[in-house]
Parts: structure tokens; C-alpha cells; sequence
């Protein structure tokens, strides 16, 4: 299969693919998502086939409006301030559907679904134009770093999907912010851009505790039961930056090729011989640069461990340690005593 590399002017070509069953990613201001039609039961299917997804982990449904999710949910008075305030985007709500207006398919066969408008407009375009919702996933393969650019999708995809909507780099970095408005109270299930400060002032209070998933239970959002995020390397979370001398010291006795992801005071301390990735100068910049960063050491295939600088949990923190925490599968240094 030949893998186009769609833009503006192709968007009609991209949409009938998507009507046809085909997989087409497309671009958001968080991620690159990987687009089936939500309506169609086996092109769902094929999202899960194709990035190596685990059934049970249920698919965001992507839309161009507020009418087109009204087809499948209730909108409740909390959705609707939600929206009003955050949409389009890196929001995504989790809201009680009709009874068999999506797949088990879509939904892990749960009776909830996530929602998400996003900010791109390209990607609004593409859904408006398509005529139905699209499941969005990361486009990646399942457990790798999310993609930031049209050249990461391709990386993973190029000949199993129809293309990808090249709208460039995206801007946020990780993924959104999904809040679930079917508990009481409201509850974050994965951290973004959006967090408890925001939502304050528009529901009030949430409950921002991450929420863990039971070997046999169905997580109702993306990312909350698997290992995801994981380049080949192991990734080993520095949680000083006082501490990156001492976990030099201690990897190169480790005879192991390493590299270091890091702000760019700290690779300053790094021998310039190091494979190295700059999240930047602060937790605006290591957030959008994460994901960059993870897949850039994938292209580095002889270094097998990764030191990552960690950030406080707070804010747009609590986003980035979320993803790091993952993709280490929350491996840290251990300083000597």
C-alpha cells in the first residue's frame, strides 16, 4: 500500500479514504492520531490490528462539532460549560452514550465514550468533510512514543495506512487532558495541558488522583492500563537535577551505550561525545519536546539506556511526568546513600 502524504488540498481525497474504511492519521495541537470512521465497526477494527492495540483499551472519538457527538450522547449542562470553555482543544470528555450508537468496537465495550474537538483546523475539515466522527488514537505502534510530526507516522505506518494530513510539527506535545463526567465528582484520567487549575473556575472541584486499572478491568480512557510511551531504550527517570552528576557517574559504569534527555542546563554537564535531546530551558518546552525526544533515541538503536530529567508534578508537570513515568516504566535512579 502506498502511504500519501496528504495536505489542504487533498482533504477530499483523505476523506473518502476515511469513508471507504481506510486508516488516514491526522494532525492535532497535542499529537498525530491514527483516523478510522467511528461508525464503521471493522475500520475501528483495523485501528487495533494495525497499531498493536490491546481490544480493551477504547478509541477517542475525534468530531468536527458539538452537534456530531449529540448523534451518539447526551450533552450534559457539565459538557456543555466544557466545551464552551475548552473546545476546540486538548480536552476530551468522557459522557454516557445511546444505547448502540457506537461499537463495542470503539468503546471497549463499555457505555461511556470520550469525546475530543480538536484546535487543528485541518483535522476539523477532514472529519466535516468525511461526514462522521473518527476514532483517534496516538499514531504510533502501540506502546511507542506518540508522534509530533507527519514524519513520525510514517516511521511507524508508512505502507499499512491510506496517509497522513501533514499540518507540521503540533504544538502542546502530549496528549489531551481527558476528564470523565460520568463519576462523581469529576475526575481527571489522564493529565494534559488542561488541568485542575483550569477546570476549576467552569465545574469546580475534580478529582486529579490518578486513577490505576485492574488487570481484568476495562480502563475507560487511553493510556491508563498499558506500558505506553516507550522508546527501545530503557528510559531511567532523574528526579534531581542535583543528582544528574552522581547518575553520570554511575551509567558509565553501567557498559551499557547511554544517552541523556535533558534541559539544556543540564546537558551542559554532559560529555558533548553523549547521544543528547534538549527539552529546552523549562517544563513548556520539556512537554512539548518529550515525545521528540523519546522517538529521537529510537534512531540511535546502540544506546540502550536513556537518563530523563523529571519536572515537579504540578501543572503541566503533572502531564509530563505522567508520559515519563510511562515510558520508563517508572524506573528511576537511585542515588547512593
Amino acid at each position: 500500500m502506498e502511504t500519501k502524504r496528504f495536505d489542504q488540498t487533498t482533504i477530499p481525497e483523505a476523506a473518502a479514504a476515511l469513508r471507504r474504511g481506510e486508516l488516514v492519521a491526522f494532525p492535532t495541537e497535542t499529537v498525530y492520531g491514527l483516523g478510522a470512521d467511528a461508525t464503521n465497526a471493522q475500520a475501528a477494527k483495523s485501528v487495533y490490528t494495525t497499531k498493536g492495540r490491546p481490544s480493551d483499551n477504547p478509541l477517542i472519538v475525534t468530531v468536527s462539532s458539538r452537534e456530531m457527538v449529540a448523534q451518539f450522547a447526551d450533552i450534559t449542562p457539565q459538557a456543555e460549560k466544557l466545551m464552551d470553555a475548552f473546545w476546540p482543544g486538548p480536552l476530551t470528555i468522557i459522557l454516557t452514550i445511546h444505547p448502540g450508537s457506537l461499537s463495542k468496537t470503539v468503546t471497549g465495550g463499555l457505555d461511556t465514550a470520550a469525546f475530543r474537538m480538536p484546535e487543528n483546523q485541518l483535522t476539523r475539515e477532514l472529519i466535516a468533510e468525511a461526514g462522521v466522527p473518527i476514532v483517534g488514537p496516538s499514531a504510533n505502534k502501540s506502546g511507542k512514543p506518540s508522534p509530533t510530526t507527519a514524519d513520525h507516522v510514517l516511521h511507524d505506518f508508512d505502507g499499512e495506512i491510506a496517509g497522513v494530513l501533514d499540518d507540521g510539527p503540533t504544538e502542546v506535545g502530549v496528549e489531551s487532558t481527558i476528564v470523565d463526567l460520568t463519576v462523581d465528582p469529576v475526575a481527571i484520567l489522564r493529565p494534559g495541558a488542561i488541568g485542575p487549575k483550569e477546570l476549576y473556575p467552569v465545574i469546580g472541584t475534580v478529582d486529579s488522583e490518578m486513577h490505576h486499572v485492574g488487570a481484568n478491568e476495562t480502563p475507560k480512557a487511553p493510556g491508563m492500563k498499558y506500558k505506553h510511551y516507550a522508546p527501545t531504550a530503557q528510559v531511567i527517570i532523574v528526579d534531581d537535577p542535583e543528582q544528574f552528576q552522581e547518575a553520570l557517574k554511575w551509567i558509565a559504569t553501567q557498559n551499557q551505550p547511554f544517552g541523556v534527555l535533558a534541559t539544556d542546563d543540564i546537558l551542559a554537564q554532559v560529555p558533548d561525545a553523549t547521544p543528547q535531546f534538549s527539552l529546552g530551558t523549562d517544563i513548556q518546552s520539556a512537554t512539548h519536546a518529550l515525545f521528540a525526544g523519546l522517538r529521537w533515541f529510537d534512531l540511535h538503536p546502540t544506546v540502550t539506556l536513556v537518563l530523563a530529567q523529571a519536572f515537579p508534578a504540578v501543572g503541566l508537570g503533572a502531564a509530563y511526568m505522567n508520559r515519563l513515568l510511562k515510558s520508563a516504566g517508572n524506573e528511576h535512579f537511585k542515588p547512593a546513600k
